[in-house]
């Protein structure tokens, strides 16, 4: 017996059909470019999040913090 999940709306959050029909527009390198953009933005507020909530941690540790995060707890 499988596990069947409802799906809250209310968390998801939907692309607008015009930027739906510009992504489609792109080339896979381009939408790659995007894709690696955001993630390294991501990554960087993170590390600025950290090291406000957290003065007293190394850079190592921080690193080690936001792959985890980034990588949701693969690492």
């Amino acid at each position: 017996m499988g596990i069947c999940m409802q799906i809250n709306e209310g968390n998801i959050e939907v692309i607008d059909d015009r930027m739906a029909r510009i992504f489609r527009e792109k080339t896979p390198q381009q939408r790659l470019a995007i894709a690696f953009g955001m993630w390294s933005s991501a990554r960087k507020y993170l590390i600025n999040y950290l090291k406000t909530e957290h003065p007293d941690w190394c850079d190592a540790v921080i690193q080690k913090e936001v792959a985890r995060r980034l990588s949701h707890g693969a690492v």
